[in-house]
């Protein structure tokens, strides 16, 4: 992931970086665009280890029931962050409220509190996954963030969001599992080997 040149006609009023991200978008269909901390970033399409891993991720959820009732399992929605005015986020996969659709904000984005968890799958931006944005889902009150980590072989979970960071950082290695926080809506537990090893390219 890069973080996108911004380029303003020389005449008028510049775009929004709402504006720019979105043209961007257009410009490059499939692409993920996303604004945190205030910076555009763009990256390319997944690959397929990359979805493997999250067909592998869902189905944990969706056995659990979190697909019917009170929660949803979702890939690639917009998430509206408190970060900056312009800043929103999206996630590979979210758990969220039922009731997602009475909460948009602004660009198809939705307003935070109706997140559970969110998980990303690292690709060339892992920095991103690692860094920014525990920093952006932590402002914005996320209560689970779980980054399966391809590039170092990990599972991180991290919970209770305070401030700039979490409160709990937890990291898990091939051989071991993850049982998640009840609060998302039902036991979940994710076999990390499985998870990294769907993310590698098939030989």
């Amino acid at each position: 992931m890069s973080a996108a040149a911004v380029e303003h006609p020389c005449d008028g009023e510049p775009e929004s970086l709402l504006e720019t991200a979105n043209s961007l978008m257009e410009q490059h269909p499939g692409y993920r665009v996303e604004i945190i901390g205030g910076v555009i970033t763009v990256a390319p399409s997944p690959d397929a280890p990359h979805a493997r891993v999250l067909t592998k991720t869902m189905r944990p959820f969706i056995t659990a029931g979190l697909d019917d009732g009170e929660t949803e399992v979702l890939q690639g929605i917009g998430l509206w962050l408190p970060g900056g005015p312009e800043d929103y986020a999206i996630p590979d996969l979210a758990v969220v409220d039922a009731d997602l659709d009475d909460h948009l904000v602004e660009n198809n984005c939705h307003d935070p509190a109706v997140f559970r968890l969110v998980l990303e799958v690292t690709s060339s931006n892992y920095n991103n996954d690692l860094r920014n944005k525990v920093v952006a889902y932590a402002e914005a009150k996320i209560p689970v963030y779980v980054i399966v980590d391809r590039k170092h072989g990990r599972v991180h979970v991290l919970t209770d969001p305070m401030g700039g960071g979490y409160d709990s950082h937890e990291v898990y290695a091939p051989g071991q599992t993850v049982t998640l926080p009840d609060a998302i809506g039902a036991p979940v537990t994710l076999d990390v080997a499985e998870l990294i090893r769907a993310g590698r390219p098939r030989a």
